[in-house]
Parts: C-alpha cells; sequence; structure tokens
C-alpha cells in the first residue's frame, strides 16, 4: 500500500503514543491529560500556534505552509475522549482507569492527526494553512459544537474539514465514503406517565399506567412503519422502560420511557418528533392519564458535501488505491456540527477484523496508523498544493 515514507519511519513513535492515550483514557470533557500530551507534542514539532481550551478542552495547532498564495485554510478533526465502560481486551496496554476506555478508536484517530501535524510541520510542502483539531465529547457530550460556539471555525479561518473514523469489519486500510446523508441524526425522548396508581385487585378504581406504557410502545412503532416515507430510513427505538412501584400488587401511579430516534434528514426527524407527540398524547387520553414528552435533539445528520467528498476521496485512492461507497448507517457523529458550519467530509478507514465500535474487547488496529496519517497529509498537500 503506497503510504509516504516518513510515516512507515515514524509508525513505531505513533503507536507509543496510540497506546499511552489508550492506557489514560478520559471521558467526555474531561480530556485533561490527553489534552495536555497533545498540546506538548504540537508545541514540540514546531506548530505556528498552538491554542486550548476552546471547547472547554480542545486543541487547535496551527500550522503554515511553505507558501500562501491563495489563503486556503482545511482542518483536520480528531477525537479524543474515551467510553465510560471496562476493557476487557488484557493488552499490556490496557486502560489503567477503571470503567473507562478507548472503545471507539478515538486514540487512533488523535495519534494520527498528531503524526500528520508531525510531519506538515517537518514539511511544510503545501501552500496555504492547515489547522488540526483535537476535539474532547464526542460520546454525547457534543464537544465539536462546543467547539464550534467557541468560534473555531472563524477564529482560525477554516474554509474546510475534515475527518476519519477507524470501523472494524471493513478490510485493513479499506477506505469507503459517500457523499450526501452517511451518519444520522441522533435524538432522544422521554416520556413521563400519569394515572391514578391504587390496588392491583381493584384496577376500576386506577387509570393503570402500566397499560399506558404498554400500548404506547406499540403504538410508537407505527410511526416509523405507516407515517414515515418507506424509502427514507429512520429509527425509533424503546430502550427504557420503568414504573414508580416495583410491587406485585400494586397499580403504579406513573411510568417512564426513554428511548432514541435516528433519522437521514431534516424532513424525517421532523416528522417523528411531531408524531411522536401526538401519538404519546394520544394513547395516553384513551387510557385517561396524562404524559409529558421531553424531546431532546441531538447531533444532526451528517452530511458530506458533495466536492469536498470528492477531494476526500481522490486523497484516499492516493493513498490506498482504491475507495469504496459508504453504506449509510444509523450511528451518529458530533462532527455533523463542524459540517453544518464549514463543507467538508467524514471518510472511514478499515479496522479490520476486529471486535465492533463500544465493545469491551475492541482494539483498534495499529497497522493502520501509517494508512491514516498519509490520508491526512495527502489531503492537505492535494488541496493545497504548491505552485
Amino acid at each position: 500500500m503506497p503510504i509516504k515514507n516518513r510515516f512507515a519511519e515514524m509508525h513505531p513513535e505513533i503507536t507509543g503514543w496510540r497506546r499511552d492515550i489508550h492506557q489514560h483514557p478520559e471521558i467526555l470533557y474531561d480530556t485533561h491529560r490527553t489534552s495536555a500530551l497533545v498540546a506538548e507534542k504540537l508545541k514540540e514539532f514546531g506548530c505556528d500556534d498552538v491554542v486550548t481550551g476552546i471547547g472547554r478542552t480542545g486543541v487547535v495547532g496551527v500550522i503554515k505552509g511553505r507558501t500562501d498564495t491563495q489563503g486556503r485554510v482545511i482542518g483536520l478533526r480528531a477525537d479524543m475522549d474515551a467510553l465510560p465502560m471496562q476493557e476487557q481486551t488484557g493488552a499490556e496496554y490496557a486502560s489503567k482507569t477503571a470503567g473507562a476506555m478507548h472503545a471507539c478508536g478515538h486514540d487512533g484517530h488523535t495519534a494520527m492527526v498528531l503524526g500528520a501535524a508531525k510531519y506538515l510541520a517537518e514539511t511544510r510542502n503545501f501552500d496555504g494553512t492547515a489547522i488540526v483539531i483535537f476535539q474532547p465529547a464526542e460520546e454525547g457530550g457534543n464537544g465539536a459544537e462546543a467547539m464550534c460556539q467557541d468560534g473555531l471555525m472563524g477564529r482560525f479561518g477554516i474554509q474546510e474539514v475534515y475527518a476519519m473514523h477507524n470501523v472494524p469489519g471493513l478490510p485493513t486500510g479499506q477506505f469507503a465514503i459517500r457523499s450526501g446523508p452517511l451518519l444520522a441524526a441522533a435524538d432522544e425522548f422521554d416520556i413521563h406517565l400519569e394515572g391514578r396508581g391504587g390496588h392491583a385487585a381493584k384496577p376500576q378504581e386506577t387509570v393503570d399506567t402500566t397499560v399506558m406504557l404498554s400500548q404506547l410502545i406499540v403504538a410508537l412503532q407505527t410511526i416509523v412503519s405507516r407515517n414515515a416515507d418507506p424509502i427514507l430510513q429512520a429509527v425509533l427505538s424503546v430502550t427504557a422502560v420503568e414504573t414508580s412501584s416495583n410491587a406485585f400488587n400494586v397499580i403504579p401511579q406513573s411510568a417512564r420511557l426513554r428511548g432514541t430516534v435516528r433519522t437521514h434528514s431534516n424532513e424525517m426527524r421532523d416528522l417523528i418528533e411531531q408524531r411522536l407527540n401526538e401519538v404519546v398524547q394520544g394513547v395516553a387520553a384513551t387510557i385517561g392519564g396524562n404524559a409529558t414528552v421531553t424531546y431532546s435533539r441531538g447531533v444532526p445528520v451528517t452530511i458530506n458535501a458533495e466536492e469536498q467528498t470528492g477531494y476526500a476521496e481522490s486523497a484516499a485512492i492516493a493513498v490506498g488505491g482504491s475507495c469504496a461507497e459508504a453504506p449509510m448507517v444509523m450511528g451518529g457523529e458530533d462532527f455533523s456540527f463542524m459540517l453544518q458550519e464549514r463543507p467538508g467530509a467524514f471518510i472511514v478507514l478499515g479496522n479490520g477484523d476486529s471486535a465492533g465500535l463500544h465493545h469491551p474487547e475492541y482494539d483498534f488496529n495499529d497497522e493502520i496508523i501509517p494508512i491514516g496519517c498519509s490520508w491526512f497529509a495527502e489531503m492537505v498537500e492535494r488541496r493545497m498544493p504548491v505552485a
């Protein structure tokens, strides 16, 4: 596979960074050690500017090219945070922090962008400015949104932005991408049902919230099956149910349902939110109870811009020889907040035959480090060639 020779030389060093980060996972915005390590490395590499505290614990490095005749500025993003789960890999570099694990490969993403930053700072073989972005809180904390709200794009003049994620099951080193919607919007709902509790032997004196929630679970499934356009992908899942009593002879006063909605278009997102509220209120009224819905919009749809997808694909082909068409999936990714502010693309890279993401036995495949580093560097040199 034609990777840049410098990354083959740096492979052991970058692997060392990755495994060090893996041993010290940090969750959401508490990436203090990782952020400090990243900032230290960027300064050591000779970046023209290193800024910390963007989006609370985010880090940004500025690398100026040999020339700057076009004024072009490209952002390369990596996520730094881990997941709140216990590692079961048995690796010699396994997590040293109980209840925290890099089970999604963010340690690898951070190491690869660090490797690309070192190479770009050494060579400066481009015309413009490369911005390396290290983001906290991708796993449910919307760290990309926080960095954007702190003025990331405007402050550093970013015109395009790119990111990469590893994918278990895709052959090792295989790139894949698609233009348009790639990952789904991820929303959450929390439904509180209120009835009239009482003795289970006297149901006629109650408004039974267990019946209400049972009917509601089934009724909610009709939204996707009967209201949504079957051509447009959508998922609605009830994932948690609880009542105010665990006694065998009590009809509970209240009940609660929680779940998630995944969509690939704003039209579908609006429709499901509207219909969910209507169905909930209708079922509650039919049984004689009341309902309160809290609907929280999470990350938006990850939409790759057509032109930038083409650039990302050409860089992948230059590095790996090919680039497959990625399928649309229902997982969410907060890089979508950055793509709402600037055109760009999100590409995936095969992690090989490994455990799946968010699995306690997952581990990032160090073999793909030079490939990922080469793609990030190729994006900069290809989009901003020296005349």
